[in-house]
């Protein structure tokens, strides 16, 4: 799809280009990794100019960790209200997933990056994992011991990312299908 005009492209408030500006730069980090994606190629489906990116990342290295950033701070509004049933939090979840797979990518499939890289991708991962851990320590009703907790929101939150980067590789699989899977698989430490 083309760029829109330049007039058109100059209404955008900074937040939305912005916004624009890492919708474009998400697919095009999953597909080539941190080291290969040039800000060249993101300006460009981003339909701006490169210094249009500088405006709003100091470099490529800050555009990359505004991206899991917001994927760290994504995840603790999936489980914000614990009344609502298992099956509705995945059911967003994975539209979530399906919407955002860049981050999947970014986190588990590319080793890419310096030390800060890293370290944000370790911690994301981390917040996950405290994320599902509250949860779980909510939803249990005791049935869980305490010591279980951590360990099984390790173990659900490795498989739920693998479910989303298999579906990545499997996209023709409806999530109806996937939203079964992720049910089974939770619902013994979950159950609502």
């Amino acid at each position: 799809m083309p760029a829109a005009p330049l007039a058109e492209r100059s209404r955008l408030s900074a937040p939305e280009r912005r916004t624009t500006i890492m919708r474009a730069a998400g697919p095009l980090f999953a597909r080539h990794g941190y080291a290969a994606t040039r800000l060249d190629d993101v300006a460009a489906a981003a339909g701006v100019t490169k210094p249009v990116v500088y405006r709003h990342f100091e470099s490529k290295k800050a555009l990359y960790m505004a991206l899991l950033s917001k994927h760290h701070d994504d995840l603790p509004t999936f489980v914000a209200d614990t009344e609502v049933p298992i099956r509705a939090i995945l059911d967003g979840w994975l539209d979530y997933a399906r919407e955002n797979q860049h981050a999947w990518e970014m986190l588990f499939r590319d080793g890419s990056g310096d030390e800060d890289i890293r370290i944000l991708r370790t911690e994301v991962s981390r917040r996950a994992r405290q994320v599902m851990a509250a949860f779980i320590g909510g939803r249990s009703g005791g049935r869980l011991p305490s010591e279980q907790i951590e360990p099984t929101a390790e173990l659900l939150t490795s498989g739920l990312a693998g479910l989303v980067l298999w579906w990545i590789d499997h996209p023709d699989v409806p999530k109806s299908v996937l939203l079964e899977v992720a049910v089974e698989m939770s619902a013994p430490a979950v159950a609502s």
